[in-house]
């Protein structure tokens, strides 16, 4: 019975890892339909400028990447498939020392102190740079009237509280963004290393991370901050380390930005696939559900929304979503280059009993997802700064490739 038990279990694991997987890569290939075919989505939509002819769009014009997706997708899947059948003896024995490559606590920790040296040496000059972006007259202004006392609509209040500590405690807006970009790139290493249980993975997150020309556009800004992210992220690292503290941190992410709401599913998912113990999973899944409904239920009763939706849907917002991520990512190249065999990669180690192989799955097309989905169904737009996510589960996910094995 026990064997037949382990059987059940182990078939079940793989039908979830291949819905996953089923979904996931369909969500990324879409995506990726317009970053080979910038125009073929879109195609009906005539571009039109005063006193030149309309244009249509050639819809099988290839996009700028679209040669380095095709030639970089094709040798890695290419040396994927020699090191399965064992055609090149060299290539294997290279893959296997770079998932058994491990760093000692001393040396991951010197690493990241000096990237973190790297890093702030190298942003600390925006500190004093004026910011140009289109909303941050309008979050200044809203600063200037803010205070605890005046809440009384749903708002991202805890994103004001820290923009106005930071200009408390150090005279500038801009201190408190920076400083929670560093804790992002530190929480990216400390819940890729607990994920993994590889120190060598946390730092390769890092370093991925801190390539990205998304995350070093909007790093020290004012009008996107990180802290709904860096929330969201420590929520996921509280499910394991101190569970109380992942259902508050989560809701300081949707008050930093509403956004996160639509994280919950891929949040449950996350927590039911960790290695925790199943009354854990149940009790901060049921916690966190919980408070999202209690929340949703105040603001309905108690508070004005600000901003208003369009109810009905709008298949063309809804297209441009779709197509959102080739262009608001067309600068950071790995996460173009090497997405699809992420995904297939975060697939195979699923396979051989990384549970987590799923969840950045998940939550990698579950950002994806959401774009054209707000678009869609909201008067919202998307911003490129809605993708810092996505470039944070994609430094993770490569990390989680170099899981340690067991067994």
């Amino acid at each position: 019975m026990l064997t037949e038990s382990k059987s059940t279990r182990r078939i079940n694991s793989a039908v979830i890892s291949w819905i996953v997987f089923l979904f996931s890569i369909s969500i990324v290939l879409i995506s990726f339909v317009s970053v080979i075919f910038p125009a073929l989505i879109s195609t009906s939509n005539t571009i039109t400028i005063p006193g030149i002819k309309s244009v249509i769009p050639d819809p099988l014009e290839l996009g700028v990447w679209s040669g380095g997706i095709i030639i970089s997708n094709g040798i890695i899947f290419g040396l994927l498939l020699l090191h399965h059948k064992k055609k090149i003896r060299s290539i294997s024995t290279i893959f296997e020392k770079i998932f058994l490559f491990e760093i000692s606590k001393k040396i991951a920790f010197v690493v990241m102190v000096v990237l973190l040296i790297i890093y702030v040496s190298v942003t600390v000059g925006e500190l004093t740079t004026q910011e140009n972006l289109e909303d941050y007259v309008g979050v200044t202004k809203r600063l200037d009237t803010w205070s605890i006392d005046t809440i009384s609509s749903f708002e991202p209040h805890v994103r004001y509280f820290m923009l106005s500590s930071s200009m408390i405690l150090f005279g500038s807006y801009k201190i408190m963004p920076f400083l929670a970009s560093i804790a992002l790139l530190i929480m990216t290493y400390i819940i890729t290393n607990t994920i993994t249980q590889k120190r060598f993975a946390g730092i390769v997150a890092v370093i991925i991370l801190l390539q990205s020309s998304v995350f070093l556009t909007y790093d020290t800004t004012v009008s996107y901050t990180n802290f709904w992210i860096l929330f969201y992220l420590t929520s996921l690292y509280m499910a394991y380390r101190f569970w109380p503290l992942s259902p508050i941190s989560y809701l300081l992410s949707i008050l930093s930005k509403a956004l996160t709401i639509a994280f919950l599913p891929m949040s449950i998912y996350f927590i039911l696939r960790s290695q925790i113990s199943k009354k854990r999973k149940i009790t901060v899944s049921g916690i966190t559900i919980g408070i999202i409904l209690a929340g949703g239920i105040a603001s309905i009763g108690g508070f004005s929304v600000t901003q208003d939706t369009e109810e009905r849907f709008s298949a063309k917002e809804f297209q441009m979503g779709i197509t959102s991520f080739a262009y608001q990512l067309r600068f950071d190249g790995l996460v173009m280059l090497f997405m699809i065999p992420l995904i297939v990669g975060l697939f195979i180690v699923s396979k051989n009993g990384v549970n987590h192989g799923e969840s950045i799955m998940v939550l990698i097309s579950g950002i994806l997802l959401i774009a054209p989905i707000l678009t869609g169904f909201t008067n919202q737009t998307n911003q490129p700064y809605r993708f810092v996510p996505l470039i944070v589960f994609f430094s993770i996910g490569v990390g989680v490739l170099l899981s340690k094995r067991h067994g």
